[in-house]
């Protein structure tokens, strides 16, 4: 969500609810978090079992960026390293066709409709996606390995607050693999 110069190690944590507790949450922030404005995004995933690279274009702000996550959800830890590179709004279809011609094992795109929020140190993107449907990604970034327990504590806490269910390894990889699945059957279509 945010940008910060050097290695960025992103530890980020999800949970996933009705629209009814999207409404709630949606109030409580409004009120009690520093509010970072609309941020929705055209986003095409490349995956590799061990990793993705994606291009987005940020709808409400106008820019565009490619990134690499060394990690994918439900894969290993919450924290990995993110590499980042922006890239014009103009070059964004150029992009997607560089990646779609590169051999990665899946593609999939995804309009995410999301607003961002800083609460305790926390950034929070609170979004509905056809496949996760109502959720809220909480992302501290850290530049070093050492500081990822205190980060995942920080968002735990914040998630309690909220009276969400952080999302655990195995439940991420489940819903993950549900969605890749999906992709594959056809069920989601641009």
């Amino acid at each position: 969500m945010s940008k910060k110069a050097g290695k960025q190690i992103e530890i980020e944590m999800r949970a996933m609810f009705d629209k009814n507790k999207h409404d709630e949450i949606k109030v409580f922030l409004d009120e009690k978090a520093e509010d970072l404005g609309e941020d929705d995004k055209d986003v095409w995933f490349f995956l590799l079992p061990d990793k993705f690279a994606k291009v987005t274009k940020n709808e409400s702000k106008g820019t565009a960026k490619m990134t690499l996550k060394l990690n994918r959800p439900g894969r290993g830890s919450s924290g990995f390293e993110e590499i980042e590179y922006p890239i014009s709004p103009d070059d964004f279809d150029k992009a997607v066709k560089l990646f779609s011609n590169l051999p990665f094992d899946e593609r999939q795109n995804s309009y995410q409709k999301r607003h961002n929020y800083l609460y305790k140190g926390v950034e929070l993107a609170l979004k509905f996606t056809e496949t996760w449907g109502y959720h809220l990604e909480f992302e501290v970034l850290i530049s070093d390995s050492t500081r990822q327990k205190e980060a995942e504590k920080k968002i735990c806490k914040v998630a309690d607050e909220l009276g969400t269910h952080i999302l655990s390894e195995q439940e991420l990889d489940e819903i993950t693999k549900r969605i890749d699945e999906e992709y594959r059957q056809g069920r989601y279509k641009k």
